[in-house]
């Protein structure tokens, strides 16, 4: 029997959880059992439900330490969506409640997006664009933390899914009304994926999932960009917004590395290539590198390196939040 780390991806598909054993030098962690739940934890009142993920959190542990050996947890690391905004009653109560049921001695809670960049380019000075439905880039120079944009497809996420989506969406229904800037191979897209565009206003506004039914829409905008200069014109400005986004947040001196990670990237060529080009315009200085894991790879390296001792990150109260009980 031996003692552990807990890492924990929990967004918007449900919950990730990998358990390991710490490994430094060059061994790195290993990984020994993996869980997962499609149900996403909840939110209410008082942010993210404490309660909601310890009900699921709790059940995985103790199997996969079973599974695996392991008879006591010393870190258990939490990589959350919405952690920054809310997370205060995770942050009051999940650390007690680790320590009484697992015998945690050290929790992080940890923002996704920073287990993002963690995965994407480890402890090193950069920044890291995560781009899905929602936009959020984050930055380092390890001093301490910036973020730029994630403020939901109402107020910003400007360049990722949904804000692409409802670009293309607006270029059809001008088409559709013989305004300037509209697009006829948009318009019939829209309307073979949502029928007649008059009723598309009822599809959309008192939808709960909004931002993921305009995201959908994003495929047919990068489908239409080599014949459309329109569709192209909307991938153009939606690069432009996630590098404005990267250099908002990336350390001005020195040879910093950024990355880009997410879903979005899967739209290809007609978005890549632009975003390559506003990134080498903007960002002159940075190293460009391709992402080496995902956020729950990250926090999985940020759990190795809190039991090793070799954490470096910086903390932040609202993005990485470490809390360790000396006497555990």
């Amino acid at each position: 029997m031996s003692t552990g780390f807990l890492a924990v991806d929990s967004g918007g598909s449900g919950l990730r959880v990998v358990l390991g054993t710490a490994g430094d030098g060059g061994e790195g962690p290993r990984v020994t059992g993996r869980r997962a739940s499609r149900e996403p934890v909840r939110t209410g009142a008082r942010g993210i439900d404490p309660g909601h993920l310890l009900g699921q959190l709790l059940p995985m542990a103790r199997a996969l330490g079973e599974e695996a050996g392991v008879d006591r947890l010393g870190t258990v690391v939490v990589g959350a969506a919405g952690l920054a905004t809310l997370g205060d009653a995770l942050r009051a109560e999940l650390p007690g409640a680790l320590a009484r049921e697992l015998g945690v001695r050290t929790v992080a809670l940890v923002a996704d997006a920073v287990t993002a960049y963690v995965g994407a380019l480890g402890p090193r000075a950069g920044a890291v664009v995560a781009a899905g439905t929602g936009l959020i880039a984050t930055g380092t120079d390890l001093t301490r933390w910036r973020r730029a944009d994630g403020w939901g497809h109402l107020l910003g996420d400007c360049g990722g899914g949904a804000w692409i989506g409802r670009a293309g969406l607006e270029a059809a229904l001008r088409a559709h009304d013989g305004r300037e800037g509209g697009s006829a191979p948009l318009l019939a897209r829209a309307e073979e994926r949502f029928g007649p565009v008059a009723g598309l206003p009822g599809q959309v506004y008192p939808r709960t999932d909004r931002p993921a039914v305009l995201a959908s829409f994003a495929p047919e905008v990068a489908a239409c960009a080599a014949g459309d200069p329109v569709a192209a014109g909307v991938l153009r400005t939606a690069a432009r917004h996630m590098a404005d986004s990267a250099a908002a947040v990336c350390p001005p001196g020195g040879e910093p590395r950024v990355a880009v990670t997410g879903g979005l990237l899967k739209l290809g060529d007609p978005l890549v290539v632009p975003l390559e080009e506003e990134l080498a315009k903007r960002l002159p200085h940075a190293r460009r590198t391709a992402a080496a894991g995902d956020p729950l790879d990250g926090s999985v390296r940020i759990a190795n390196d809190l039991a090793t001792g070799s954490f470096t990150l910086p903390g932040d109260d609202s993005m990485l939040w470490v809390t360790t009980d000396p006497d555990g």
